[in-house]
Parts: structure tokens; C-alpha cells; sequence
């Protein structure tokens, strides 16, 4: 069993939640938010940025928009509630019905049960495999400080 904080941090399926883009309490939300608040009221500069300095300012509209998305995040992580970053995800519901922490715990594992497209079911494979060669602290050790993406 894992420490609190690592299983807040990571979710059965391993991904990395606090590095997640949907993450109300990540990185990425964290530095959208700022980011937001160091802007405050650009549009009308962009509007002039684009006119006198390049007009890639004419896309500020766009970024305002990402940035909102990102500064808005709102997912719990997918020990709170069902995964936003990716929609088909079972893991969750399958973790709780199976009492397991980890996919790598069930004796199942691995299976075809996750809903998850290939690309993203090869990684929580090698995640999960991981994760019970090493123990799941020891797993977020090492990939606590890089890019999910």
C-alpha cells in the first residue's frame, strides 16, 4: 500500500494526475492560473502587438481561450472521480470493484478491461510494470519532476 500523498498524486492506471492538464491542483493549472493574472487585461494590447510588433498577437483570442481551459481545470484526479483526460477510461471503476490500488495488484493485469486506446493502454502497461518492480514510491521518485506529455 502507498503513502497518501503518491496515491493522490498518481492514478491506478500510474499516470501521473498532478502533472495533468484537467488537475485542479497541478502544475499546469497552477501556471495557467498565474499566468492569466500576469496578463490581466491584454487583448486590447494584443490587438496593437499585432499591428506594430508581429502579427502572431492577432491569435491572442485563441491562447485567451486555452489559457482559460487550463487555468479552469477541475479534475479531482482519477482516484477522486472518472478520468477527464481521457473519457473511455475504466480504470477507476474497475480499481474500486477489484480493491486494488494499482493496476499492476490485480491478478488480471494485464488485461483488455481499461477502455484506453492502444497508445495510452501500451504506456499504463509499462507504468504498471514498473510500479511493481520498483513500488509505487519509488515509481513517483522518478517521475515526480518530469513531463507527463
Amino acid at each position: 500500500m502507498s503513502t497518501p500523498d503518491v496515491k493522490e498524486r498518481l492514478a491506478p492506471c500510474g499516470l501521473h494526475c498532478g502533472k495533468c492538464f484537467a488537475f485542479h491542483d497541478g502544475e499546469i493549472h497552477e501556471a495557467a492560473v498565474r499566468l492569466r493574472k500576469y496578463l490581466g487585461n491584454f487583448a486590447p494590447y494584443a490587438q496593437r502587438f499585432a499591428v506594430q510588433l508581429d502579427p502572431v498577437f492577432e491569435k491572442y483570442p485563441d491562447f485567451a481561450l486555452l489559457l482559460d481551459y487550463l487555468a479552469d481545470a477541475s479534475c479531482g484526479g482519477g482516484r477522486i472521480e472518472k478520468c477527464k483526460f481521457y473519457k473511455n477510461c475504466k480504470v477507476r471503476s474497475c480499481s474500486l470493484e477489484k480493491q486494488v490500488d494499482f493496476c499492476c495488484e490485480c491478478p488480471e493485469f494485464p488485461c483488455g478491461h481499461t477502455g484506453l486506446d492502444q497508445n495510452l493502454d501500451q504506456r499504463h502497461v509499462a507504468i504498471n510494470r514498473r510500479i511493481a518492480e520498483i513500488g509505487p514510491e519509488a515509481y513517483y521518485d522518478d517521475i515526480k519532476d518530469t513531463p507527463r506529455y
